[in-house]
């Protein structure tokens, strides 16, 4: 039977089994698994078929719990069923998933693998989901690649049929659920021989319907319970050999062959490890080079089928001349005497040997890849380097410098086992920019246009836009097995300009590598605009340099902005991987595939933007010695604050994998208000203030995603010193004191260029048409002279909020915002809210962020935009999980309100040790308005003067509790656009409770108790 080779991502390949075995499908799209919900759904819509011929149903769900809910329902109802989820998602599926499993179920849930949310929130990938799931009784199968995600997929769901156990399979979330690669694609024919109509059947017959009406589900007492649960045995004995028995008829199909466990390496191997997922990949191609030498006596174990987990298969699989073996976990598990797979390992060996006498191998755990943390060929041969050691550490980390607990170990990043003949790319863009979406139509056409193998692997942090991306392209006629990212790239490029001032992009060129660099700088003058750093990398490494101004094609073929079909040309151009014309032919039928469906028109610009690419790029002949007198600038300012010059700068610097243990919060807890000191400079074009237009009606302001656009009114005094360029007016009205003048000032660092505030200005310039009182002007050039003018106007003082109207848009907008430059995407609708909130109550207010957008741009690493004003006041903020805002913020009052309670109690029982009257007038304070706040506050402070010299052991108390007196705002904040994610089952609750909260729900509405 002859396959189709095609390009796709694990996700995709998941999806595509699990649709066409399935009936109904309940999806609660959660990252990384939302793509293969998101591909079933579309599927659904476009009525493609399963393989009986009928189109599944898809269903969202309010709730993962739903969504497990719903497949129970219909599995229970005899219909084929499945659904697609990781993290916490997976673990709010557990009670239907004991029920299911108990019930002895046909299903699979197909889980790309991500941590769990503890001391931070982390959307990447290991093993900690599953494995919080190995007791539920569901089977658990694993995949290490894409291509083995579309075979397992099958497998999975062939063996629940035929054992009645559910499925777990399981891959590694973004290193597998997210990358490209040249895989066989599965015929339809192939899925049916797999699928034994006869087991569909009995499944339907054992459907609960009213025409055979039976009972399930019942409750059951002491007498019979246990035995109930001693029943399933035999299935679960059982699955191993149906699971064997499908790897078997899969292989006669396909000719890829599978087992239970897999060993590759050397047949008389004495080290091996044990492992199982994507970092298995690298394992294999460490253990392929190292045999290969000839030296090396080492090989790997790649489990397959986790649970239930075979004794007997085990030890089978595994050569006997073993000595040591070194299991490796993707998770951690706090206290417990080893991580999973290496307890079932030891357990293994441990009752093997009871049972027949055989030596037992010395046998070590270690822990790798949490979070998606690298694993290189480098960290498996420090694994394996640790094996041959006469007492090797046990319980070991690989990839991360503990300097704390000290279990890591130490390897040489040198060591390189990839393919050297190969090509591999790195290139750097910006969110949002189409650089990913360009690469990964390069890597389709490249895998499917030619024999080569092709791999794409895309990281970007969770800021949805705006933060830096570097997609890895891999080509080469070798098998790819490298599942960690490139550093040695043979070629570079640089998508955004701005990205060469701030950072060495060319940390990882290999010698005689390509640059190939997007520059508003001709090839005769680029050459003297780059940093010191970048000249001497191009130099030393003998780097061929090519540039090209994309935007200016852009601009001149009407593509706006758009620069990804450009820069996918050049790399065309250059690379050779193709010959010129064909590439060129390819490219432009990508984009009629990908922008058919906009218009011809669309079409045409893109075409337009391909011709005109070649005629723009320029190789830059590279002098032989540095010219530049400019270096890249400190990632942060030397007068940021220590953790931010110690910590958040490294990880802003793409240099957090090196942070040792020590250097991270043991709790998860970081400071406020660091997003200004991460100035990214993204804006090609930023905003201009013209103060004789201006009718300072403050809407700019008002309406700036990212509080870029600062306004305040101060004394005309306080000019002296301001920098020539420095902008002030008279402000408009009545109420403002004698001598006050106003400005209007841009941050010109920070602002992301999405031209709102030029939208929303009523101000037209009656001189000069078509420019309004702010318009977009060229960033560069004034970029130095407004950023004097930020620094100047930040040293200006905040006005008086107890003399402002807050409700005027007007007078609202000189408040101080405690929401800045956060990572929402340019032109965010949901930010200016939560920006003005932080105005009307951040210096009070402490935020329950439901998991969604929100939560991303408002607590992501390394920085947040929760600020804090002069007096060091500012939101307090934090997230639990998906749908539990409401009662996590409910949770915030009922504390609050007791410590006030208890604060007043002790200001009653220590009146006689304060001054005459405080005590009255602090339990009596009205705080309905600003004024009222602020004299609390300052009552408050002479309250703690007087607790000071007190010595009864009550004033320590009531100084722990004094703030409380002073009124604190509970907000709930979330994203209704992201589906259900703030909980409406718990906020009715909250607000049918009366208790003093507010709520924040995101494109929809404030309102408040």
């Amino acid at each position: 039977m002859s396959r189709q080779q095609v390009t796709l991502d694990g996700n995709e390949a998941a999806a595509y089994v699990a649709f066409k075995v399935s009936e109904v499908i309940a999806i609660y799209p959660i990252t990384p698994s939302s793509p293969m919900g998101e591909f079933a759904d579309e599927w659904s819509s476009q009525r493609q078929p399963n393989i009986w011929g009928t189109v599944p149903d898809v269903t969202e769900m309010q709730s993962e719990g739903g969504a497990a809910a719903a497949v129970h329902g219909a599995l229970q109802a005899g219909s084929l069923s499945t659904t697609f989820t990781a993290s916490q998602g997976l673990l709010l599926m557990i009670p239907n998933m004991y029920k299911i499993a108990g019930e002895l179920t046909p299903t699979v849930f197909h889980v790309s693998a991500r941590s769990l949310a503890c001391q931070g929130l982390s959307i990447f990938g290991d093993h900690s989901d599953v494995m919080a799931c190995r007791q539920i009784g569901f089977a658990m199968l694993c995949s290490n690649s894409v291509q083995e995600v579309m075979d397992l997929a099958l497998i999975s769901h062939s063996a629940t049929l035929a054992s009645r156990v559910p499925f777990i399979h399981f891959f590694d979330g973004f290193r597998t659920s997210h990358e490209l690669m040249k895989i066989e694609k599965l015929a339809e024919e192939d899925i049916r021989q797999m699928i034994d109509d006869q087991l569909v059947l009995a499944h339907r017959e054992r459907a609960l319907t009213p025409d055979q009406p039976k009972l399930r589900g019942t409750a059951q007492n002491p007498d019979v319970y246990f035995q109930g649960r001693e029943t399933v045995n035999s299935f679960y004995l059982n699955t191993p050999g149906i699971v064997q028995e499908a790897m078997d008829r899969f292989a006669k199909l396909t000719g890829r062959q599978y087992h239970l466990f897999d060993y590759v390496g050397h047949p008389q191997a004495e080290r091996v490890v044990v492992m199982m997922g994507s970092g298995t990949e690298a394992a294999h191609e460490t253990v392929d080079y190292l045999t290969a030498r000839g030296s090396e006596k080492v090989g790997l174990l790649k489990v397959r089928l986790y649970r239930p987990f075979s004794v007997e298969h085990l030890i089978n699989a595994i050569p006997a001349s073993v000595k040591s073996i070194a299991v490796l976990d993707r998770t951690k598990e706090p206290g417990c005497a080893g991580e999973p797979l290496y307890q079932d390992v030891l357990t293994a060996y441990m009752e093997s040997a009871a049972a027949n006498g055989a030596p037992v191998p010395r046998i070590i755990g270690g822990r790798y890849g949490l979070s998606s943390k690298e694993f290189t060929s480098a960290m498996a041969k420090a694994v394996f380097d640790e094996l041959k050691k006469a007492e090797p550490k046990n319980h070991f980390t690989v990839g991360i410098n503990d300097d704390v607990t000290h279990t890591s170990l130490d390897y040489d990043p040198n060591f390189v086992t990839e393919d050297e003949k190969g090509f591999r790319g790195i290139f750097i863009g910006l969110g949002a920019d189409g650089t990913v979406s360009a690469n990964k139509n390069s890597i389709k056409i490249i895998g499917e246009e030619t024999p080569n193998h092709a791999q794409g692997f895309f990281v970007y942090d969770s800021k949805k836009s705006g933060s830096m991306t570097k997609s890895h392209l891999r080509f080469g006629s070798r098998q790819i097995h490298s599942t960690y990212l490139i550093d040695r790239a043979n070629f570079i490029a640089c998508h955004q300009y701005t990205f060469i001032e701030r950072f060495n992009v060319l940390e990882n060129a290999d010698q005689g590598a390509t640059f190939l660099l997007n520059s508003p700088y001709g090839p005769d003058e680029v050459w003297d605009k780059l940093p010191r750093e970048i000249q001497e990398e191009i130099i030393n490494k003998k780097i061929k340099f090519y540039v090209i101004d994309a935007y200016q094609v852009a601009k001149e073929t009407d593509m706006g902005v758009r620069i990804n079909t450009i820069m996918q040309t050049c790399f065309f151009a250059i690379c050779n991987i193709l010959e010129r014309e064909e590439a060129l032919g390819k490219i432009k039928a990508s984009i009629k595939k990908t922008f058919g469906k906009r218009g011809d028109e669309v079409v045409k610009k893109n075409f337009q933007a391909v011709d005109h690419t070649i005629a723009h790029l320029f190789e830059v002949k590279v002098p032989d010695k540095v010219t530049s007198t400019a270096a890249l600038p400190p990632v942060v300012s030397p007068e940021a604050p220590e953790f931010v010059q110690k910590v958040t700068a490294e990880i802003m610097a793409g240099r957090g994998d090196k942070l040792p243990v020590s250097a991270m919060p043991v709790d998860g807890t970081f400071p406020t208000a660091t997003t200004k000191w991460e100035k990214r400079n993204i804006a090609l074009n930023i905003p201009v203030w013209d103060p004789d237009t201006c009718i300072q009606c403050s809407k700019c302001a008002f309406v700036c995603p990212h509080a870029v656009i600062r306004i305040k009114v101060y004394d005309q005094a306080l000019l002296a010193g301001a920098p020539p360029t420095f902008k002030s007016t008279k402000p408009k009205g009545t109420n403002w004191p004698a001598n006050s003048v106003y400005t209007l000032q841009i941050a010109p660092e920070d602002c992301t260029e999405c031209g709102l505030c030029v939208e929303v200005c009523p101000a037209k310039n009656k001189t000069q048409t078509g420019l309004k009182a702010i318009n977009m002007a060229p960033q560069p050039p004034i970029r130095e002279t407004e950023r004097a003018n930020w620094e100047f106007f930040e040293t200006l003082p905040e006005y008086d909020r107890k003399q402002l109207n807050l409700t005027m848009v007007k007078d609202s907008q000189l408040l101080q915002p405690l929401f800045e430059f956060s990572g929402a995407c340019a032109g965010c609708g949901e930010t200016p809210y939560v920006k003005l909130v932080s105005q009307l109550f951040g210096d009070r207010m402490i935020a329950a962020n439901a998991t969604g957008c929100s939560s991303i741009y408002g607590g992501n690493l390394p920085t947040t935009p929760y600020a804090q004003n002069v007096d060091g006041r500012g939101p307090t903020w934090s997230n639990s999980l998906f749908e539990d805002a409401a009662e996590f913020g409910m949770g915030f009052r009922l504390s609050i309100d007791k410590k006030a309670v208890q604060a007043a109690e002790l200001v009653q029982q220590l009146r006689g040790s304060l001054p005459d009257g405080l005590a009255d007038q602090l339990l009596s304070a009205q705080q309905r308005d600003e004024a009222g706040i602020q004299a609390q506050r300052e009552r408050v402070a002479v309250l703690r003067g007087a607790l000071s010299g007190c010595a009864d052991p009550k004033a320590r108390h009531l100084e722990s509790l004094a703030d409380y007196l002073v009124r604190k705002s509970v907000w709930i904040i979330g994203g209704d656009g992201w589906g259900y994610d703030i909980g409406y089952g718990g906020l009715d609750h909250v607000l049918a409770s009366g208790r003093d909260v507010n709520v924040l729900l995101l494109d929809t509405e404030v309102y408040s108790n």
